[in-house]
């Protein structure tokens, strides 16, 4: 069948599938004209890698989980597959974890400008918001990186390294750009070291945490950052150069 045959039947893009196949994960044959052709075998070896995906697997530990698969009995398959799960699991408890946590500083932000008299004169110190994940409105971004330290070894940036790939297909997709789009209306855009910053207001930050959680797991490759500057939000979106294309179609070219 032809790549856009195989797109359609299992409502993959084809830019992904031939992703996969620069990846080594998705061989095809070629036909006389040079264009791709995959056999059946394509479908399953597709459904078996986008389940391995929805486990939150990178593409380096689902190639070497294939050549188990093609070649080996289920049980090793199995015996394989058991302490990537378990390490995926440790990760997702982790990030579970400090979701909480920002959530609960998304929450403070908005009681505490709930609470700000509306005043004519300009923002004091008594404006500013607390706390390790929100930055005060008087501070200035740094957009300089972070110097070295034990702490960047142990939280990496894994969007760096992350497959350029979404695991959404079909209709999930469609529905998720629309979401984007809904609570992106009418933003501010600025362009920033590898992605886009969005300026939004602040009663949207709900909305906007919720959506880039959901986005981190289908599409790892993007990283999120939001900050409050007096009643505004400022929502940047990084992803590395193979995502740019992608970043720029969800969340809209920079100014």
């Amino acid at each position: 069948m032809k790549i856009s045959e195989l797109a359609e039947r299992c409502g993959v893009p084809a830019t992904t599938l031939r992703f996969y196949e620069s990846a080594g994960l998705l061989p095809a044959d070629r036909t006389a004209a040079g264009y791709r052709a995959y056999g059946e075998d394509a479908v399953d070896r597709l459904a078996f890698i986008g389940a391995a995906k929805h486990l939150g697997l990178p593409l380096a530990e689902i190639g070497e989980l294939l050549a188990v698969w093609e070649g080996g009995a289920c049980h090793e398959v199995k015996a394989d597959l058991r302490p990537r799960i378990a390490a995926r699991l440790d990760e997702s408890e982790h990030r579970v974890a400090e979701l909480t946590a920002f959530t609960a500083s998304l929450h403070a932000a908005l009681e505490h400008l709930d609470a700000l008299p509306d005043r004519a004169g300009p923002c004091d110190s008594g404006c500013a918001f607390g706390g390790p994940l929100v930055r005060p409105a008087a501070d200035p971004v740094d957009e300089t990186p972070a110097p070295h330290s034990q702490a960047a070894e142990q939280q990496p940036e894994r969007w760096r390294s992350a497959p350029v790939a979404c695991s959404l297909a079909g209709d999930s997709i469609t529905e998720r750009v629309r979401q984007w789009h809904q609570v992106l209306d009418g933003a501010d855009r600025s362009a920033i070291t590898d992605g886009t910053r969005l300026t939004l207001p602040a009663d949207r930050a709900g909305a906007v945490a919720e959506l880039a959680a959901a986005e981190q797991q289908c599409c790892p490759f993007f990283d999120f950052l939001l900050h409050f500057d007096d009643h505004c939000l400022h929502f940047e979106v990084r992803a590395p150069a193979d995502g740019a294309g992608l970043l720029a179609d969800l969340f809209g070219a920079a100014a």
